[in-house]
């Protein structure tokens, strides 16, 4: 994406994405919930979120994604599930701590590495008696 944003910014665009996912809506106390933060902390960050063209957002109403936020939250999505997938599938991370860190990376990981990660993970897909030697060499 062409605009960079803070990782507590991209935060919130995955919990809105998560909660129109599940619930079909999302509403700022579900966010304010989700991220452990006040309300007033959620409506500071729509507040940017809106002006930068990421959500829409009317006051007491739900919090919708525009195609901008939409393909950003999908982006950071991406990113979490093949590092997640790495962590957890290839490496044997145990669950919480490969989603803890792949949530954490996500938001800094380059797309040059991401890219070559993708790479990466695909070739084993192709190799399993590769994957299973890497499986046993790490737990």
């Amino acid at each position: 994406m062409s605009e960079k944003l803070s990782e507590s910014l991209e935060n919130y665009l995955e919990t809105i994405a998560f909660l129109k996912r599940e619930n079909k809506v999302a509403r700022v106390k579900d966010i304010s919930k989700m991220l452990n933060v006040k309300s007033s902390s959620v409506n500071i960050a729509l507040n940017v979120l809106m002006e930068k063209g990421f959500v829409l957002h009317e006051r007491y109403g739900y919090v919708d994604l525009t195609s901008k936020g939409q393909a950003v939250a999908d982006d950071i999505q991406k990113k979490e599930d093949i590092l997640f997938l790495f962590f957890h599938d290839i490496l044997g991370v145990e669950k919480e701590a490969a989603l803890k860190d792949a949530c954490k990376i996500e938001h800094t990981i380059s797309d040059e590495s991401l890219a070559k990660l993708i790479y990466f993970v695909g070739m084993l897909d192709k190799e399993p008696a590769l994957k299973k030697n890497i499986q046993k060499k790490t737990k």
